[in-house]
């Protein structure tokens, strides 16, 4: 897992593999539900994926580069670019399977 901040954004991105980014915050209830299965699928499936997390609170102006208003919110990418986006709290099957179609 690792943690975005605003000088190490583009190199999480260079990643062959496909990124899931996870947008929270310590105050964001959803965030704190959801925040354990990004943490299961980033050990399940890291070897296939990358997997990091960005604290919009620590690193809001990569959270205002990709539009980010609604918290939690998962940003999938594919070639360093976005190709899916989820919002709330979502199934980890869901996010599974979003990501096996960017494999």
């Amino acid at each position: 897992m690792q943690i975005i901040t605003n000088t190490n954004i583009s190199d999480i991105l260079a990643s062959e593999k496909p990124v899931l980014i996870d947008f929270w915050a310590t105050w964001c209830g959803p965030c704190r539900v959801l925040s354990p299965t990004v943490d299961e699928i980033a050990d399940e499936m890291g070897d296939k994926v990358t997997v990091a997390k960005c604290n919009v609170d620590d690193a809001d102006e990569i959270a205002a580069q990709f539009g980010i208003r609604n918290i939690p919110t998962l940003i999938f990418f594919k070639d360093g670019q976005p190709a899916a986006r989820m919002v709330g709290v979502v199934a980890k099957e869901d996010i599974v399977a979003q990501l096996e179609a960017l494999l």
